[in-house]
């Protein structure tokens, strides 16, 4: 059997197309195996929506290429958004990569690993999305799981280059979703996360009614599944189906991650987002007056071209207005390919990190206080296993923390029969910005 080791690069949605590869890979002759150095093949699933990503794919390749031209593997394939966004011209830049396959393409991986020579690049328009039927071995985590309900977008947001790479909105059928979703609880996976490009617009391309709102409450009826949360929600459209779902489903955690990128009227038409800071607000009542105590996590761009100091006052003061249970904010990107990158009025990178630095400081404070306000209560708690920090403690997480991004909360002399997996009630002790202290007191 050929070794295969595979690196995959990203974000979460490019980690579920690296499952995807390896479930196609284990049901051939060829064993994954964690060490490159062991490897007969090796692939490199890339990222590339800003330049630090294309960068550090650049330098992952490279790495993974010193050991094919020290003779220990004999094969280098590159696939992913690096590959889509920079097309065959790869073939000249990376000439030790032996094929490049695109964001529509990666379900041909084990027919390329065959082959012999012959053709190298494999990019066509991307349509390509999993179904149910492909076997996806769950990378995360036993007791978590990400599931990809739609793939592309149809947006055309002035900084964005993710339509370019990921192709026009499609989306996966209910009963799909559903049967993945089974088959994930019965290998153990208690918390499912809902991620695609633009899910506020799941199902509109279907054309046979289906809904986010529909979608959740199919996914509550999954025996063993616990929690549902739903992540990358485009702020306009918000169907009433899905804030009704979130209010009434004990399984769909009262969390909304909800992208706003920017509160400034000049701003939000320079991003071409499409709503106004009034109607930013709308929608945030709106979702606030369905779920009251919903946790909304959000992200911001700061330094697009043209931002003056009075847009950013105006979205520091919208961030304190609104006090976002979470929020994470990133300096603008001169992306090749977008129209912001022909926009006049480049932000000074100087002035790009201050003005981030600034505005976390403003969320600091909020979440700060949030957290104080959790200090005695007592919240059921998702074990994730073992602290990276100390390994007499476990960590895990809120409802309304989701994975690898919102914090954790760190149990103190946990209990014997506490393990991965399990949702326990816990008590919290100390607070602090990000990360919270707590005691189980269930047992």
């Amino acid at each position: 059997m050929e070794r295969v080791h595979l690196v995959s690069l990203g974000c979460p949605k490019n980690r579920v197309d690296s499952e995807v590869m390896v479930g196609k890979l284990q049901s051939g002759p060829f064993e994954l195996v964690d060490d490159p150095a062991l490897a007969d093949v090796i692939v490199v699933n890339t990222c590339s929506f800003i330049q630090p990503a294309t960068e550090e794919s650049i330098d992952t390749v490279l790495e993974m290429a010193k050991l094919k031209a020290s003779g220990s593997a004999k094969k280098l394939v590159v696939t992913g958004c690096m590959v889509q966004r920079y097309g065959k011209s790869l073939e000249d830049e990376l000439p030790e990569v032996d094929h490049f396959l695109g964001t529509g393409e990666y379900h041909r991986i084990e027919e390329v690993l065959h082959q012999q020579g012959g053709q190298r690049s494999y990019i066509d328009t991307p349509l390509y999305i999993h179904g149910e039927q492909e076997a996806r071995p769950n990378s995360w985590a036993r007791h978590s799981a990400y599931l990809k309900i739609s793939e592309g977008c149809d947006h055309k947001c002035a900084f964005c280059i993710i339509p370019q790479l990921r192709g026009k909105m499609r989306s996966r059928s209910i009963p799909s979703l559903v049967t993945e979703a089974k088959r994930l609880a019965d290998e153990g996976v208690v918390e499912i996360n809902l991620i695609s490009q633009d899910s506020t617009a799941y199902g509109r391309d279907l054309g046979d009614g289906s809904d986010l709102g529909k979608l959740l409450r199919a996914l509550a009826k999954v025996d063993g599944v616990r929690w549902i949360r739903l992540h990358y929600a485009y702020p306009i459209g918000l169907p009433e189906s899905l804030l009704r779902a979130i209010a009434d489903e004990e399984k769909v955690v009262n969390y909304l991650d909800m992208p706003l990128q920017h509160a400034s009227g000049p701003m939000l038409r320079a991003m071409r987002r499409g709503v106004t800071r009034d109607g930013q607000e709308r929608i945030l009542e709106r979702v606030r007056r369905f779920v009251p105590d919903i946790a909304i996590r959000t992200t911001f761009i700061v330094g697009f071209p043209g931002e003056t100091d009075a847009d950013f006052d105006e979205l520091k003061s919208f961030v304190e207005r609104e006090k976002f249970s979470r929020v994470g904010v990133f300096t603008y990107f001169q992306e090749d390919g977008t129209p912001a990158a022909l926009l006049p009025g480049q932000v000074e990178e100087r002035v790009k990190n201050a003005r981030q630095k600034q505005l976390m400081d403003v969320q600091k404070a909020i979440s700060k206080a949030l957290h104080k306000e959790m200090v005695k209560k007592t919240f059921p708690v998702l074990i994730d296993g073992p602290s990276k920090e100390s390994e007499f403690l476990l960590s895990g997480r809120l409802a309304t923390q989701a994975p690898d991004v919102d914090g954790q909360v760190y149990l103190q002399s946990p209990p014997e029969d506490a393990r991965a997996g399990q949702i326990r009630q816990v008590k919290i002790r100390r607070a602090s910005a990000y990360d919270l202290v707590g005691e189980i007191v269930d047992g």
